[in-house]
């Protein structure tokens, strides 16, 4: 797939994934979202890469949040071009029946937003944000999902919903309160206040505040220290065990998936291979593939349906 709207770099296994529209301030379209949904398809098939960085082009914007250029309109999906282009082959063109009903599981009533968060929850590469700008509505609730955000000082986060008569999407009600507390999520989101980079570090939104020329530096950094040691396999299994986790019932789910996945690892090559460097005091040479060889466990890593 060309992309148009993102640019997708890879160097030394990190992929940069840059929301790429310099004239809109990296604004969030449909045409945004399947090409970043095809970016991250494509790094995980890639055991080259062992990280993806979200940024935005330039130093004013990270992503300026949905593109408004439809006015009034943004938010009412029949008559925005860029949702119609996504609709399958054969779909109504709308879900509003000429009764009034309405089809919930029609593909325009999907949230976009919410695609793109659940495809970086269901990455097997760890997920960074290199928040350089604005970080508005989805360009806030997109980076929810990442293993850890970096924020230049000129970052600034709004959960801008309420204030455009629309509420919180791209399953922030499920991410937010988990990051920051339930406190802070209803000030943020009631508010609709925008936050410097310096507050969403005390909050626990952002982990760490760079100078805007050493935050790209700073989230490679990052990832090299997440992934340079450790078997990408391991890695990748571990992000979905702790992500998942979270929304667990009982602490019995989360030891009924670790036995089975310690099991599986234990007759891995990796598992010799992590002991013996261990034991002779060498880096590790971690041999098996993401793409290749990623133990699925249905009961635990099937999403559940949409509709």
């Amino acid at each position: 797939m060309s992309y148009n709207e993102i640019r997708l770099d890879k160097q030394d296994g990190i992929a940069i994934l840059t929301l790429y529209r310099p004239e809109r301030m990296n604004a969030f379209t449909a045409d945004m979202m399947a090409e970043i949904i095809d970016a991250l398809d494509e790094c995980d098939a890639d055991d080259a890469v062992r990280a993806v960085i979200f940024t935005g082009h330039g130093d004013k914007a990270y992503c300026a949040g949905a593109d408004l250029g439809s006015g009034g309109d943004t938010f009412d999906y029949d008559k925005r071009a860029d949702k119609q282009r996504q609709l399958p082959e054969g779909t109504p063109p709308s879900p509003v029946a000429p009764d009034g009903t309405i089809d919930w599981s029609h593909p325009l009533v999907r949230d976009g937003g919410g695609r793109v968060s659940m495809r970086i929850f269901a990455a097997k590469k760890p997920v960074l944000g290199a928040i350089n700008g604005a970080a508005v509505g989805i360009g806030a609730t997109m980076t929810l999902p990442m293993d850890a955000r970096l924020a230049s000082e000129t970052a600034r986060y709004g959960f801008v919903f309420a204030r455009r008569g629309i509420v919180p999407e791209a399953a922030s009600s499920w991410f937010l309160p988990r990051l920051v507390g339930i406190a802070n999520a209803v000030d943020l989101c009631y508010s609709g206040r925008l936050i410097s980079a310096a507050e969403a570090q005390e909050k626990g939104l952002v982990q760490s505040v760079h100078a805007p020329g050493a935050l790209i530096d700073a989230a490679i950094a990052k990832a090299r220290e997440m992934t340079e040691h450790s078997a990408p396999v391991s890695v990748a299994l571990t992000r979905h065990m702790l992500w998942r986790m979270m929304g667990a019932p009982h602490p019995m789910s989360a030891h009924r998936w670790d036995s089975r996945v310690i099991f599986s690892r234990g007759r891995s090559p990796d598992a010799v291979e992590g002991v013996t460097s261990f034991l002779e005091k060498r880096a590790p040479n971690f041999t098996a593939s993401v793409a290749n060889d990623y133990p699925w466990f249905d009961e635990f890593e099937e999403s559940p349906p949409y509709g």
